[in-house]
């Protein structure tokens, strides 16, 4: 407590979710997410909407890695899948479900990229630098993302692939630490062809209005070496 009495909050913890190493070679990705190898991944389950009253429905989110690649996959129970299909535009796929994954060099977000995706596996990415000053003219290094996806009876699944090299090339692996946003887009109509999304988010950014780019809403992924 300061000397005027005012509390002052405490620093959250980062969190953190450890991707396990796997030989090269062994993981094709077919967005289905059932590769038996999959199975050892650590499961990560706590998200959150911290700005909805309403529980989120249950997210999967597994992550494995190899000497080439990161490997991740969502599994959003979900059978009332919103996807706007006007075109193939940055708009419709920003009016859509989709899962995200934002990853950041450090906390300064200058810059930060951004991987967004529908359940089409179609892939809204983008640089980003401070207070949401977004370029969409910048795309994932060309043949270092793959990205494939399956919806059934009672969820949707994101399945992809991102190489090594381009997370280094981007200054986002560093000792073997990701520095990583994991959200979720819902939308719910409210009206007759009338959505509004509900975010979701890994880590409580702790702000009054909803916000993934704020440092604050990053955790670590941690590639642990069998080595």
């Amino acid at each position: 407590m300061t000397a005027n009495n005012k509390i002052v909050p405490m620093m959250q913890e980062t969190k953190q979710y450890d991707v396990k190493f796997i030989e090269s070679n062994q993981l094709e990705i077919s967005g289905n997410g059932d590769h038996p190898i999959w199975k050892e991944a650590a499961m990560l389950t706590d998200f959150s909407s911290p700005w909805d009253i309403v529980v989120p429905s249950k997210i999967e989110f597994k992550a494995l890695w190899d000497n080439d690649n990161l490997y991740f996959c969502f599994t959003v129970y979900d059978t009332m899948i919103h996807i706007e299909k006007k075109d193939e535009s940055i708009q419709s796929i920003g009016n859509s479900d989709r899962v995200e994954l934002f990853f950041r060099p450090d906390n300064s977000l200058n810059p930060y990229y951004c991987l967004e995706i529908d359940t089409a596996a179609r892939i809204m990415d983008f640089v980003a630098y401070p207070n949401k000053n977004f370029d969409f003219d910048w795309n994932w290094p060309q043949g270092h993302l793959e990205v494939k996806s399956s919806i059934n009876e009672d969820s949707f699944t994101v399945e992809g692939a991102i190489s090594i090299s381009s997370l280094k090339m981007l200054h986002i692996l560093n000792d073997n630490v990701i520095e990583t946003g994991i959200f979720r887009a819902k939308y719910n109509e409210i009206e007759k062809s009338i959505f509004e999304p509900t975010w979701i988010s890994w880590v409580n950014p702790n702000t009054e209005e909803p916000n993934f780019h704020i440092a604050s809403s990053f955790g670590m992924l941690q590639l642990i070496d069998n080595n």
